[in-house]
């Protein structure tokens, strides 16, 4: 199946994180939306990065049972993409040749690798095209979710 879009880390966090609540409206808007088409995949990354953030970096760090069930809700609205010894090599090569860092290069070859055009993210520079894959933050204040 084809994918459009690649949903990256922060997507998935906004919406549990009351800190940044404008981000994280946007983001659980547009995660429905995704969710209720064949769109949208979740990279394995993603979601392991998701987990650690809840169970770690959340201020108060969310009960293991809340990020199990949370995790099991992504694992029906969303396919996740398998993390593959390819996409390893694809993202030495873009760090090596792009600069990423290496968790922004497994992200972008995972899209790359998996022919997804569109990464959305925060973490890349919004509009940007690279080797097939663009990126768009649809956290920022002017995006429309009509863009999509």
């Amino acid at each position: 199946m084809a994918y459009r879009y690649l949903i990256d880390t922060n997507l998935l966090v906004y919406p549990q994180d009351g800190r940044e609540r404008e981000k994280g409206v946007k983001a659980r808007n547009l995660l429905a939306r995704l969710g209720a088409t064949d769109d949208a995949v979740v990279p394995a990354q993603a979601l392991a990065e998701f987990a650690d953030v809840l169970l770690r970096k959340m201020e108060p760090p969310v009960e293991p049972d809340t990020v199990l069930h949370q995790v099991e809700d992504l694992l029906l609205a969303f396919p996740i993409l398998p993390l593959t010894p390819l996409i390893v090599l694809e993202a030495v090569r873009g760090v090596r040749d792009h600069g990423f860092s290496y968790f922004d290069a497994q992200i972008w070859g995972a899209a790359r690798l998996n022919q997804i055009p569109v990464v959305l993210s925060e973490d890349f520079q919004s509009g940007a095209s690279l080797e097939g894959v663009r990126f768009l933050d649809p956290l920022v204040p002017d995006f429309e979710l009509g863009w999509l």
